[in-house]
């Protein structure tokens, strides 16, 4: 079968190298790529944005599936238009995906099916968020109620800091905030203390398959210091993630998720990627993304050993009942290599060398994000720009083969964190973690 995949990051080339193992596969398109998801499909020039021209394009290449992988296309409705156009897409609906689009949307959902989460309260304005603050107290997180590329959320640590994160959003200078439907755009919660978890289930509406687990690191600088990213390493799995955890936080929070969504009317097909807090009480939500994780993606696709394409022509075709998703046991781990000046200010159009020789080493994956091609040369076109991903039996051994392939990368305009998945290495060596 013909698949079109949308998007042009990290994680998108990883989901096109697992897809294009797919014995299902005829044909692999992608829009609109990046200069390493050349390698495994043809790049299309569409604007993603122009639903029409993107059904224009799937009956002319007789496409069968479509998979959406970044969330903006999502909570635009580009599935919403896929299916109109009869044609097969993996992802929510716009409805659906508000589970990513509004915080406040699915914090309220929290509230109504009692899945647990973090306290919280919406605001609209300035003034009234900053009263809230100061009668809670810090640390508190603030956070915008839209899309905001992973950069919408501050863990004010100090009352200042937070009153100074609610100036910030509401300045117009912060990051993209999307109002929900009742017109809030902040959202404001208690802080919680534990340990962070990512975990992946898929949804066709009914059914809810668990993936698997990830931890990823979203500060800048090493020890979990400097601003949020949009992820700057990850792991999988996550040792946090106990198969009791793991059924625990299916029972909790991803299937009344699902029941609850099907009982608004708007059943939620696709993949459900769950941001963790594992506390004293057990997992509470942090927050919902209705896509891939990236970098996420990056070790959970060198980890699966099941087709992928079949687990989501699964999804999309109401058949997870009868699915099973299977995982090998070594740990993946992924290093962001990031352009200097991120988050804030990255510098595009530096040029990037040698990568040719890490295609021999064993166990190894680079997955392109931000890059590329000018004048014959590859270079940095955006904030995170690669992700260098190493397997090995244990944490300690993928992360000394991901730190190595990163060394023999001759990109000066780059850097990266030096410590991904310190808190499992410290578990592994009987540290505290």
């Amino acid at each position: 079968m013909n698949v079109l995949l949308v998007g042009g990051g990290g994680r998108e080339h990883a989901l096109a190298w697992a897809l294009s193992a797919s014995p299902l596969l005829t044909k692999l398109y992608c829009a609109p790529g990046n200069p390493g998801i050349a390698a495994v499909a043809e790049l299309v020039a569409l604007d993603v944005t122009d639903h029409a021209a993107v059904v224009d394009f799937c009956r002319k290449a007789s496409i069968v599936l479509v998979v959406v992988g970044p969330e903006a296309p999502l909570v635009a409705g580009l599935v919403d238009d896929l299916d109109a156009a009869g044609i097969k897409a993996f992802g929510p609906t716009r409805f659906a995906a508000q589970l990513e689009g509004s915080k406040g949307f699915t914090k309220d959902l929290c509230r109504d099916f009692g899945i647990p989460t973090a306290s919280y309260e919406r605001f609209a304005a300035a003034e009234p968020a900053k009263a809230y603050v100061r009668a809670q107290g810090a640390p508190i997180v603030i956070k915008a109620d839209g899309l905001a590329a992973g950069k919408g959320v501050v863990v004010a640590m100090t009352l200042d800091e937070a009153l100074g994160a609610v100036d910030m959003m509401f300045s117009g200078d912060g990051p993209a905030i999307a109002s929900g439907e009742d017109g809030a755009s902040v959202v404001i919660e208690a802080f919680m203390s534990g340990e962070e978890a990512s975990f992946f289930a898929l949804s066709d509406g009914e059914t809810a398959l668990a993936l698997a687990t990830a931890q990823d690191h979203k500060r800048v600088g090493d020890g979990d210091t400097g601003p949020n990213t949009g992820g700057m390493g990850a792991y999988s799995p996550a040792p946090v993630m106990t198969p009791e955890m793991i059924e625990r936080t299916m029972a909790d929070i991803i299937r009344p998720t699902v029941a609850a969504m099907k009982a608004k009317g708007h059943p939620f097909k696709g993949v459900l990627y769950a941001g963790l807090m594992i506390t004293s009480d057990g997992p509470k939500l942090i927050e919902y993304n209705c896509r891939f994780g990236d970098p996420e993606a990056q070790v959970l696709m060198p980890r699966l050993k099941d087709d992928l394409l079949t687990l989501l022509i699964g999804t999309v075709d109401g058949q997870l009942k009868t699915m099973s998703a299977r995982w090998h046991d070594d740990v993946a781990l992924t290093v962001v290599m990031a352009a200097k000046g991120y988050p804030d200010k990255p510098q595009k159009g530096t040029v990037i060398r040698g990568l040719e020789g890490l295609a021999a080493l064993d166990q190894v994956e680079l997955f392109h994000a931000g890059t590329a091609l000018k004048d014959g040369e590859l270079v940095a076109n955006g904030g995170r720009v690669l992700n260098v991903t190493a397997l090995g039996a244990t944490v300690a051994e993928a992360q000394a083969r991901a730190y190595a392939a990163v060394d023999r990368i001759d990109w000066p305009g780059g850097f990266c964190r030096r410590d991904i998945g310190w808190r499992a290495v410290a578990r592994e060596r009987g540290e505290p973690a």
